[in-house]
């Protein structure tokens, strides 16, 4: 499990990134697969969520996770619901101690964010559609009208694909560069012609920080490369694979 320091400093918040590791699941999915969404036996997905929980001192609670589709919404959580009754929505928020907030990820982003003096503790699933459509905006929009002042939130921002191999193609800064022709300094050339190097966990801080947040911390890893600690779907798909893992990542107020 990777934590990080600003949010370590945080009084009654627990959170964590979760690597691919400690689990029990096999092939694909070894170790600590926590998707119920892969291919994988959905008792081994249990099994390995309650790892989780307990590598976060959170064993026994309830640990929520929805239907993420890359959307830009958020939904407060005040009580933990059944897996099939999970909402489509890419970021939660709550403000009730004891109720475990998770992102599933592969590649994109997780981001985890707390106001510690409200109480208010967030999470949100930014993959390229989601940080540009406004997913870090939606989840603090929604904690701000809990209570929480943006210039409180700490945040961070996990495990997830490095610049150095997320190649894009020629069509991909169009929209990027529209929104704000600053962002050209996210893409830098690839070796192959007309393709870029996407630098995803910069832009996702670049979207916080214009928000109002002050302190983010980001966790330096790259999912694609790495692939004794993490679950990657472009790698997988690179390798020709039809299936991958998920990690988790969790927030949590202490009870």
């Amino acid at each position: 499990m990777i934590t990080l320091g600003r949010l370590n400093d945080l009084d009654a918040v627990r959170h964590g990134f979760m690597t691919r590791l400690g689990g029990v699941s096999e092939g694909l999915y070894a170790s600590l697969n926590c998707g119920y969404g892969s291919g994988d036996d959905p008792e081994r997905v249990t099994e390995n969520r309650n790892r989780a929980l307990s590598q976060a001192e959170l064993q026994g609670l309830p640990l929520v996770t929805c239907y993420q589709v890359h959307s830009a919404k958020a939904v407060h959580v005040t009580t933990a619901w059944k897996r099939e009754e999970a909402p489509q929505v890419d970021a939660m928020v709550t403000d009730r101690p004891g109720i475990a907030l998770g992102i599933l990820t592969a590649d994109c982003a997780p981001v985890l964010m707390a106001d510690p003096q409200a109480r208010i503790v967030g999470a949100a699933h930014a993959g390229w559609r989601g940080a540009i459509g406004g997913v870090v905006e939606a989840t603090l929009d929604l904690m701000v009208k809990l209570g929480a002042k943006v210039d409180h939130v700490v945040a961070g921002i996990g495990p997830c694909i490095a610049q150095r191999s997320y190649e894009v193609g020629p069509e991909f800064p169009a929209p990027f560069l529209a929104q704000n022709p600053q962002n050209e300094d996210y893409f830098a050339p690839s070796r192959r012609a007309g393709h870029y190097l996407f630098d995803l966990p910069s832009y996702v801080a670049s979207r916080l920080g214009a928000a109002g947040v002050k302190r983010v911390n980001l966790a330096y890893c790259d999912t694609c490369a790495e692939a004794d600690r993490f679950f990657s779907y472009r790698r997988t798909t690179l390798e020709g694979r039809k299936d991958y893992g998920r990690l988790l990542s969790l927030i949590c107020l202490e009870p």
